[in-house]
């Protein structure tokens, strides 16, 4: 038995007693970030007119409008055999085809000039197949990732140039290749990009450059993938006027259906297309390759989904550049015959392997790092560096990192005197951006609003670390979010909703599969599953009950507990039940019922703000000053449990409905502060429970406090 303390409510100090602590133990990796619900909003009048024009479940013309989809857009989810758009739209398309077709005439050699990830080689594999029915002198160049990068090099068109290539067309890259495309220039050899990248302020000079984002790019649909832009020019080669040679998806909708998933681009428009089709093909593949990986991946008896090929083919695929060389995986899916075909592909699956513990192994050593200086954890982007980790994995372990501690992350590799890293980001903050305005220490940068990829020398990484953050802290902080797509209640679950929702697949990028929110429910009952790795959770409602279910999280690893009231966000499934069809409703996310998690966010980062000793309003100061009752508050409800782990909004609503997250955390860092409580915290994440003590403590002698009266003061209040 350890003392305990008992709180004098009539002064402002607390005595001691005796406690027996056995404190429950929730991992960190396991903790659910936390994120903002958007509730899309509902207009039953728009929602009854597109169900009566387009014949639509109501349920599912609710959340197409809800998504601001009227009639007028419904041919971009629901595309059929419409056609494809006419390639020529987009910009330089006439001038690339020029070129290629005099190239193809000439019998100049052509490199096809892909990258390393699974857009670029799929990308690569659908060029160079095209071009070689062609009749074209063709080959494919796929540079290393971890002696070369991503993007064209000067070694290697010099490498190329001595082959007697005459012509590169790039895919998945080039758009930032400025100084590249004039080194071929002065080596007599042509360019034609195609990208799908953000351009830079300045073009390459090439002789055509075909990227949707283009400022003067007239095509109407700019998120093609780059196997999507790829496909487009060969559409543009093949000159055809039907369907703007919708036939080719016959060829190639394989393909492009990996590579369009891979890339995370919106499944809306032509995108859905080729992802219906290509998931056609894909089920019962044709190339040997493929169908070998199916059989690896277990997905032969399997119906394929979009989801199921991201986490399987995809992987795979991407492996070949991480751990060995990018060309196997263009192999493989350019091989015809099975003995070649089977061998690549088992290469790739245990590359895949190897790939999940190499990226643990960082994992783990990046969290030690953020662990062992702290500090790093109150920065708005999380910066890690690390001596000669695998630059293949990087990009995967930041956005991990991001997903684990809700804010961008970049990962960097020091490898000598040079530098790689990887970033991913949240959503509303432009990591590109940040990459940008600090150029200056860079020697290659690149990427888009949610992922960076930068090059520097090792010595500049600190530097480096302080001017994006320095760049971050000026901006707005974002709060990772979910959309909740509709709200129904308990006793509305019935199959006609998995039913009607079937019909929006596939499911990705620009068209998730839909939330449903289902509020205020009680948790009556948690039963572990498959030997405690899964759990299924009881609810109810006015004496309604569900029952949903929870996958990869324990009993310990579940901070709330039966009598706790929730809002739910699920997903639902039509599932086979012994012979009778079910609603099978999946937990997806999960928070204290009616609570601002905006407000929760707003509130901690405003105790990050005052623990950096950054100025304060008198606004912000009072809302951060604990007073005696709320010490009191939370030291009753520490002291009658054996510990808490889990997310600070769990422990905010055990507390009285006046508390605030930002005054909570200074409490926590009060009680810390006197060794009343032990505590670990991980972001947003706490560990904590009572500490032996003999002695009064009076809490309001707090260094914490009087640095928060003692701040400067500031009229912006933030």
């Amino acid at each position: 038995m350890f003392r305990f303390f008992v709180i004098n409510l009539s002064s402002n100090v607390i005595f001691t007693g005796e406690l027996l602590i056995n404190s429950s133990h929730i991992s960190k990796e396991q903790y659910a970030i936390m994120k903002r619900w958007n509730f899309l909003p509902h207009d039953q009048a728009n929602t009854n007119k597109l169900a009566e024009e387009s014949g639509l479940p109501l349920v599912l013309a609710g959340i197409l409008s809800a998504r601001g989809i009227d009639a007028a857009r419904l041919e971009s989810m629901f595309p059929g055999n419409a056609g494809l758009s006419d390639p020529f739209l987009l910009a330089d398309m006439d001038k690339a085809v020029q070129r290629i077709q005099d190239a193809i005439e000439a019998f100049e050699k052509i490199a096809v000039y892909g990258d390393y990830d699974a857009d670029g080689v799929t990308a690569t594999a659908l060029l160079y197949s095209y071009l070689e029915t062609c009749g074209a002198d063709v080959l494919y160049y796929i540079p290393e990732r971890d002696t070369e990068g991503y993007g064209m090099n000067c070694e290697a068109i010099d490498q190329l140039a001595a082959e007697g290539v005459r012509l590169i067309i790039t895919v998945d890259n080039g758009i930032a290749s400025v100084p590249e495309v004039r080194h071929a220039a002065a080596l007599g050899i042509d360019v034609v990009i195609t990208d799908h990248h953000r351009p830079q302020a300045e073009l390459p000079q090439a002789c055509a450059v075909v990227n949707p984002h283009r400022p003067d790019c007239p095509s109407s649909y700019k998120d093609f993938s780059g196997v999507g832009v790829a496909f487009k020019l060969v559409t543009a080669l093949e000159g055809a006027v039907e369907g703007n040679g919708i036939d080719l998806l016959d060829s190639y909708a394989d393909l492009l259906a990996i590579g369009t998933i891979a890339d995370i681009v919106p499944l809306t428009g032509e995108n859905r297309l080729f992802v219906i089709q290509g998931l056609e093909l894909l089920a019962q593949p044709d190339r040997p390759g493929l169908r070998a990986l199916a059989e690896l991946c277990g997905l032969e008896e399997k119906t394929l989904t979009a989801t199921r090929v991201a986490f399987s083919i995809v992987p795979c695929i991407n492996a070949a550049g991480r751990i060995g060389s990018p060309a196997r995986a263009v192999q493989l899916l350019l091989s015809e015959y099975a003995d070649e075909a089977y061998p690549l592909a088992e290469e790739l699956y245990q590359d895949n392997t190897y790939r999940k513990q190499i990226e643990s192994d960082i994992s783990e050593q990046a969290i030690a790092l953020l662990e062992k200086e702290p500090q790093r954890l109150d920065e708005p982007i999380l910066v890690v560096e690390g001596a000669d980790w695998n630059p293949g994995v990087i990009g995967i372990v930041a956005a991990r990192l991001s997903g684990r501690y809700g804010k961008p992350c970049m990962v960097i590799s020091c490898s000598g005197d040079e530098a790689k890293g990887s970033g991913r980001s949240v959503e509303g903050f432009s990591l590109f951006e940040a990459v940008c305005a600090c150029k200056g220490f860079l020697t290659k940068f690149g990427g888009h609003p949610m992922a960076a990829g930068i090059s520097l020398c090792t010595e500049a990484v600190p530097a480096f670390r302080r001017a994006i953050n320095a760049y971050a802290a000026g901006q707005p902080r974002a709060l990772p979010s979910l959309t909740v797509d509709c709200v129904l209640n308990p006793q509305d679950l019935g199959l006609e909703i998995p039913r009607a929702l079937r019909l929006l697949e596939p499911f990705g990028e620009g068209n998730p599969q839909p939330l449903i929110g289902v509020l205020n429910m009680k948790l009556t009952e948690i039963t572990p599953l498959s030997g405690g790795k899964h759990l299924r959770f009881t609810f109810m409602q006015n004496d309604y009950i569900i029952h949903c279910v929870k996958f990869n999280i324990t009993v310990e690893q579940f901070e709330y507990r039966a009598g706790d009231l929730l809002d739910l966000a699920v997903t639902l499934e039509e599932r086979d039940y012994h012979g009778a069809p079910r609603t099978s409703i999946h937990l997806r996310a999960y928070k204290p019922a009616g609570m601002d998690l905006q407000a929760v966010f707003d509130g901690c980062t405003l105790w990050e703000r005052a623990r950096s000793g950054a100025p304060l309003s008198k606004r912000q100061k009072e809302r951060l000053l604990p007073a005696r009752e709320d010490f009191a508050a939370l030291y009753r409800y520490l002291r009658g449990i054996p510990g808490f782990s889990g997310g600070i909004e769990a422990l905010l609503a055990r507390m009285p409905p006046h508390f605030s997250a930002e005054r909570l955390l200074i409490c926590l860092d009060v009680l810390q502060e006197h060794k009343l409580i032990r505590r670990v915290q991980s972001g947003l994440y706490c560990e904590t429970s009572i500490l032996p003590a003999a002695q009064k403590v009076d809490l309001f002698q707090s260094n914490i406090l009087n640095q928060i009266s003692n701040a400067s003061e500031t009229t912006e209040e933030e």
